[in-house]
């Protein structure tokens, strides 16, 4: 065994953990001294009393995340070390399961168990902060429903992948990784497709934008930006939560879908805005380079797990009697994020860039910097977002710029794109 494997993971695992806690804990005490003071730029556009509240619902949030990281953090220590992971593959062994079967079993097995023993925390955020807050419309007999519905739809899509993955793994030899990246490629490909069309509308309903003025300026504004959709439609998330929110699902065409609570909350000028955003994203192919960037990073960690696959003190460190395929995927599971974790700035970075690239469009398709940037003072106030993040924690985990710097970067656009951001209706 090389003595060294279980030393520099524990460095690597634990610096994750200290680094994501101290991040966390600077970002809420930032929030806590802030208390309900409104950034200068937004005052008299967002109450104290809102403000208040965004920074109890941050300090909710953030202080059951650190709890859930310490749990997490335990759960994965001892799930790595106990002794379990062996036992249960000896356990299956003994049923009589061999091969692909053993593989699938494993790996699905573990899957539930961690997702169970992660609940409670599930259902706290659900059922304890979002509806103390006011966001949860959910029943415990509609959340029951949707679970049942994922872990069925789990089943149906989860193990003939697992299944086909197995083939790759064991029967397309040395080249394996490749074949196996190919393959999940066409699945995550497939499932494009399949989400907007099946999916999505097990859990929500979806019907057609009503005909009127804001489908006809919608498809104007699309018209104006050369971009086709395949269809506009509402979705019904009232249903479960009042956050709100618009999004575009699909790769070559894809739907528009706005949450009702959206429509609820925003102007006219303003959704047409927040379109106008996400439009950005596909005339500037952001949907496309982050595939591809998400692609090349599976390509690299199926080419890492080739190469540590039959490593057999890899295994042995983690008590396992001989290299597995199930048990390799396993420990990349369990230990992957440990040592990629680093990059998460990067990935904050680029998502960043592109979401001030997506408002630069949207300013310039609507001829002003207004309706947006009243959008997203809305948008923050109704959905309690933090207004005084820490910058350390935005550069590590902010996929979105914060209010206040979006707003600056607005402003700084060149006059020809609309008069200065005068935030209004919030």
């Amino acid at each position: 065994m090389a003595d060294w494997i279980i030393p520099v993971f524990l460095v690597f695992f634990l610096a994750q953990y200290l680094v994501e806690t101290f991040l966390t804990v600077l970002n809420l005490r930032g929030v806590k001294a802030a208390g309900d003071a409104v950034p200068a730029p937004l005052a008299g556009h967002i109450s104290t009393e809102t403000a208040g509240r965004s920074s109890q619902y941050t300090l909710a949030k953030g202080r059951l995340g650190l709890a859930g990281d310490a749990y997490h953090t335990a759960l994965t220590l001892a799930v790595l070390f106990s002794g379990i992971l062996p036992w249960l593959e000896a356990a299956l062994a003994q049923a009589g399961l061999r091969g692909p079967h053993l593989f699938v079993a494993f790996l699905a097995i573990l899957s539930v168990a961690l997702g169970l023993a992660n609940l409670p925390f599930r259902l706290t955020m659900i059922f304890g902060i979002e509806t103390r807050f006011g966001f949860n419309r959910m029943t415990w007999a509609m959340w029951l429903k949707d679970r049942l519905k994922g872990l069925a739809l789990s089943a149906a899509l989860g193990l003939p992948l697992l299944y086909g993955v197995y083939a790759f793994m064991a029967f397309t030899g040395r080249w394996w990784w490749v074949w196996l990246f190919c393959f999940l490629t066409a699945f995550q490909l497939a499932m494009v497709w399949l989400y907007p069309v099946v999916i999505a509308p097990l859990f929500n309903k979806f019907t057609p934008l009503p005909e009127g003025e804001l489908r006809t300026r919608v498809l104007a504004l699309a018209g104006k930006a050369g971009f086709r959709p395949r269809g506009l439609f509402l979705m019904d998330a009232s249903r479960r939560s009042g956050h709100s929110n618009a999004y575009f699902t699909g790769f070559f065409r894809p739907r528009i879908v706005l949450f009702d609570t959206l429509l609820e909350k925003v102007s006219t000028d303003q959704a047409l805005a927040v379109l106008a955003h996400e439009m950005g994203h596909y005339r500037a192919r952001h949907v496309h380079k982050a595939l591809a960037l998400n692609l090349a990073a599976s390509l690299a960690t199926l080419y890492v797990l080739s190469l540590a696959i039959g490593w057999a003190p890899l295994f042995a460190a983690f008590g396992f009697p001989a290299p597995g395929y199930h048990s390799a995927l396993a420990l990349l599971m369990l230990c992957g994020g440990a040592f990629t974790f680093f990059l998460a700035p990067l990935a904050a970075w680029f998502s960043r860039r592109n979401e001030y690239q997506a408002d630069a469009f949207a300013v310039a398709l609507s001829g002003g910097k207004e309706a947006l940037g009243s959008a997203l003072v809305r948008l923050n106030d109704d959905n309690l977002a933090n207004l005084h993040p820490h910058p350390w924690y935005v550069r590590f985990h902010y996929s979105h710029p914060p209010l206040l710097e979006r707003l600056a970067a607005m402003e700084a656009l060149a006059p020809a794109t609309g008069s200065g951001h005068r935030p209004a209706g919030a």
